[in-house]
């Protein structure tokens, strides 16, 4: 059994690592999403559309508010990126598509992301096994 304060000290060590790690993608992001002239919050939206789906599904896979999604979809609705279009069976929704332009762009900036990735040094067995632990660290029941 461990003691109480060599728990608390395991716990600081990974939390420092997993924000180290948080703050590299962030940075990595940032910088690639720079290169396409887009901000950092542009880049993850277009990287996180991966078809078309509604405000509320886009805001949930930034882990943002719907509103916060929203300012980020105008400015690229404002750069003819993506298109808000009737959703096909909930006429109070729209659903969020790209434009050509915008997939060609999407397309470049994946390339992008994944030239020098921080994750670039684990092998895919090794990121999946970091992926398993975390997720299950996460979905833990308190």
């Amino acid at each position: 059994m461990t003691n109480p304060e060599s728990q608390v000290i395991a716990e600081r060590q990974l939390c420092g690592l997993v924000n180290g790690m948080a703050d590299q993608i962030a940075e990595h992001l940032r910088r690639r999403a720079a290169k396409v002239g887009l901000t950092a919050p542009q880049a993850a939206a277009l990287r996180e559309l991966t078809g078309p789906m509604t405000m509320r599904e886009l805001a949930e896979r930034l882990s943002c508010e719907p509103s916060n999604a929203t300012f980020v979809v105008d400015k690229l609705e404002k750069q003819a990126l993506i298109e808000r279009r009737p959703h096909p069976s909930d006429r109070r929704a729209k659903q969020l598509v790209l434009t050509p332009e915008g997939g060609a762009l999407r397309e470049r900036l994946l390339g992008l992301l994944s030239e020098d990735s921080p994750l670039a040094g684990l092998t895919q067995k090794e990121q999946d096994a970091l992926r398993g632990l975390l997720e299950r660290a996460i979905s833990r029941p308190r």
